[in-house]
């Protein structure tokens, strides 16, 4: 744990007591406290203000000013280390695909059981079946050349029939890892609002960097939107909670304001579907810190919740105070460096 997080935690603990009638309280008084969520996210705010007073952005772990076409913009960089690792299942995937008779046009759930009762039981046997032989050795074709985007899409269409919800997953597999891009966004508002910090961790090795970008001044967007975009290319794959409905449509639109090329139309994995299928029966909800919670046995006590970050940047604005700005990088920094974790669980429990 860095110095920075463990003052961040101490003086979590300083609010919290002077915001309580004990200086020692008890788990219960802080679950009480907790549940009045505005009077203990304004004190402390109050007390972070007070903390940071004298200091600024640059005094921040991992902090530089970067420069682009666009202008300056604030980076700030982490790197931890990670055991990540997406488990060698080529054969089971493959196995999967070519026993999918639904992959051939025309061949539906009925047409697959019937031809599977006269022995056609992979696309390998359908090369001896006259009307589907020639798509039949299209798609070996496409299986055997372990491309992941060729397979990602495979598995997608698959995902329109029952029981193959999260088969996209598998095509992880034949992906480099280097190329998965965890990315989360904070804003001032649900629309037409500014992005006020942007997020993304990338796998490097045994570790796992985050570079996240901060507003300074609302001026500044262009130039935090651009230096997010210089880790995209052709070959990245987006893995976000929410973000094929908000983060990566919120960006484009943002970008569109201002006239900037943006090409976000990479293969996404968006979890919170995955999530939905796997877990919603069986936790209270599916928001992320919950599944932390539940499946990671991670605890923000010190979070800020979404619906308090628009208030506390205005406050960083108003001030020039940077002390409201803290908890909302830890919350941005912590989703995006999630995600990895999330991921290896959720592609684990898609070939269960």
């Amino acid at each position: 744990m860095s110095s920075g997080r463990k003052e961040h935690e101490a003086y979590l603990e300083y609010v919290l007591s002077k915001s309580l009638s004990s200086a020692n309280p008890s788990k219960e008084t802080y679950q009480r406290a907790q549940k009045d969520s505005p009077t203990y996210f304004d004190n402390l705010k109050l007390g972070l203000m007070n903390k940071y007073k004298d200091w600024d952005l640059l005094d921040i772990e991992g902090s530089t000013l970067i420069e682009n076409i666009y202008g300056e913009t604030l980076k700030i960089s982490r790197r931890e280390k990670i055991d990540f690792s997406l488990e060698n299942k080529r054969k089971s995937i493959k196995n999967e695909l070519v026993s999918n008779l639904k992959l051939v046009p025309g061949i539906g759930i009925q047409t697959e059981l019937n031809l599977k009762r006269n022995g056609y039981d992979t696309l390998y046997d359908l090369l001896d079946y006259d009307i589907y032989s020639k798509n039949a050795e299209i798609l070996i074709d496409k299986i055997e050349k372990n491309c992941f985007i060729k397979e990602f899409n495979l598995l997608k269409e698959l995902n329109k029939y029952p029981n193959s919800k999260n088969s996209t997953l598998k095509a992880l597999n034949s992906l480099n890892p280097f190329n998965l891009k965890f990315m989360d966004i904070e804003t001032l508002g649900l629309s037409s609002a500014p992005i006020i910090l942007l997020g993304i961790a990338e796998i490097k090795g045994k570790y796992i960097e985050s570079n996240q970008y901060l507003l300074r001044t609302k001026e500044e967007e262009p130039a935090l939107i651009e230096a997010y975009l210089s880790h995209i290319d052709e070959a990245s794959v987006h893995v976000t909670y929410n973000g094929a409905s908000f983060d990566i449509p919120f960006i484009k639109n943002r970008a569109r304001l201002y006239r900037m090329n943006c090409n976000l139309d990479q293969t996404h994995f968006d979890l919170i579907y995955p999530a939905r299928n796997l877990w919603k029966d069986i936790l209270p909800n599916c928001k992320l810190t919950t599944i932390e919670e539940y499946l990671f046995n991670i605890k923000r006590i010190d979070d800020v919740p979404g619906a308090y970050i628009p208030g506390y940047y205005e406050s960083y604005l108003s001030t020039k105070n940077i002390g409201p700005l803290i908890p909302i990088i830890e919350h941005n920094r912590m989703d995006i460096v999630s995600l990895a974790d999330f991921l290896m669980k959720i592609y684990e429990e898609s070939f269960k």
